[in-house]
């Protein structure tokens, strides 16, 4: 999400590098170039208006420090004039633990909410809730199907009955959770190809009847400004607390996310960012402006790594290492985990210097999964001592992943290279007293 975006903010700022200081003149030529970098990422023009009309401001009345570059302040105002855009701080939800919660999940038909609604559950059953969802979309073929089946797959109750309206449904799936002690009912309505009254009819008698602690607004990113129009609509008549933007990881251009909260006053909350249950992440406006801006995102990678890596292994990792023992397993093992985190070139995004450097480099994600591939056609015994590896075990293994000869070579030169260091490293970090440290980090 927002690659073009962020491509363009890098090329405006590198003409701003090496200036003098910032002039009238250098400003709004700069201004202009935002303006039109914004507006081809679909972000509402209004939106843009008022953004680039604060920055000039900002930026002819500030004061260039000694220590930094007028390219460097005018990153600063532009990264801290996004983040306001998008809502300036995230907000923490914060549900009750003397009741049963609830969330109504509204939007038009294909904007993932049936997938959002399981993706919500897993989220607030990691921090501790017993969640429930209500299929009480009656409409949609095979919606109800669908959500028992993420029910079903995640471990998490579905409340269901074919017979009654939606609004029973609702009502019925609250009374349930509180007689099964769940904490917290998460609501799937119904959408339509376009906003009717029907359909805001049944929404607003939901919402009368289970009196919702947060009602989400779910918006397919890649339809841009029409997800912001959809919304618009939606607060009008409905009113939401917050927008869960899905397929944020896909070609979206990120006009969405930077414009809701100004059309509608109500910020992002979530972003969808993979297929899986577990792609969905709580929307943070000052990290989401660092990585349009190719500044990186530690802190969502630090965390991503926390919720992925078993820190226990990691001990016990730090340990073969320091003795030699290393293996291709062991090597397998820490890929798995890398994949659980994202996509390479993503993670690789994350990390501050990085994010630019990055943007004509070819990340080629299906190296790992060829590395995997190779690794998994060995024996045990094989991984556990590569150096039993001959020439027809390498046929073999290459004939099993479907890769070369030479493949295997290079795996397992680049193997030996890779015990050499992370021995070498381990080594270093226990002369400095820096091992606790390494062993919180992630593994790569």
């Amino acid at each position: 999400m927002f690659e073009e975006l962020s491509t363009r903010f890098d090329a405006i700022f590198k003409k701003l590098r090496g200036r003098g200081k910032l002039t009238e003149e250098n400003v709004s030529e700069a201004v202009r170039d935002v303006k039109r970098a914004l507006l081809e990422a679909d972000v509402n023009y209004k939106v843009v208006k008022k953004f680039a009309a604060v920055v000039q401001e900002k930026a002819l009345g500030s004061r260039v420090l000694d220590s930094i570059t007028p390219g460097q302040q005018f990153v600063k105002l532009v990264h801290d004039e996004l983040t306001s855009i998008m809502g300036g701080a995230a907000r923490q939800i914060k549900l009750h633990t003397n009741r049963v919660n609830v969330i109504v999940l509204a939007g038009l038909q294909g904007s993932g909410k049936t997938t959002a609604c399981a993706k919500l559950a897993l989220y607030f059953r990691k921090q501790g809730h017993k969640p429930l969802m209500a299929a009480c979309d009656m409409y949609r073929p095979a919606a109800i199907d669908q959500l028992e089946t993420l029910g079903k797959a995640l471990g998490i109750p579905v409340y269901v009955d074919r017979a009654a309206r939606p609004v029973g449904i609702a009502k019925a799936a609250v009374e349930a959770a509180k007689r099964d002690g769940q904490s917290l009912v998460l609501v799937d309505t119904a959408g339509r190809l376009h906003i009717d009254k029907e359909m805001m009819g049944e929404l607003k008698e939901i919402c009368a009847t289970v009196k919702p602690d947060e009602i989400f607004f779910v918006a397919d990113a890649m339809t841009g400004q029409d997800a912001v129009n959809v919304a618009a609509e939606f607060h009008r008549e409905v009113g939401f607390t917050g927008a869960i933007l899905t397929k944020m990881d896909g070609d979206a251009r990120g006009g969405a996310a930077l414009s809701i909260l100004d059309v509608t006053g109500v910020a992002v909350q979530f972003v969808g960012v993979g297929e899986k249950p577990d792609g969905l992440e709580m929307f943070h406006p000052e990290r989401m402006a660092s990585r349009v801006l190719g500044m990186g995102d530690i802190v969502s990678l630090v965390e991503r790594a926390q919720e992925t890596v078993d820190f226990e292994k990691s001990q016990k990792l730090e340990k073969k290492i320091r003795r030699n023992q290393f293996t291709l397993q062991d090597f397998l093992d820490q890929l798995r985990q890398i994949k659980k985190m994202g996509s390479l070139g993503e993670l690789l995004a994350m990390i501050p210097g990085l994010g630019g450097q990055l943007k004509d480099a070819n990340i080629d994600n299906t190296m790992m999964v060829k590395i995997e591939a190779m690794i998994c056609s060995m024996t045990m015994r094989e991984r556990e001592k590569p150096v039993i590896i001959d020439g027809s075990r390498k046929k073999r293994i290459a004939a099993g992943s479907g890769t070369t000869v030479q493949d295997i070579n290079k795996l397992l030169k680049q193997f030996d290279s890779m015990k050499v260091m992370m021995k070498r490293m381990t080594k270093i970090a226990g002369k400095r007293g820096t091992s606790a440290a390494m062993r919180n980090m992630p593994p790569f």
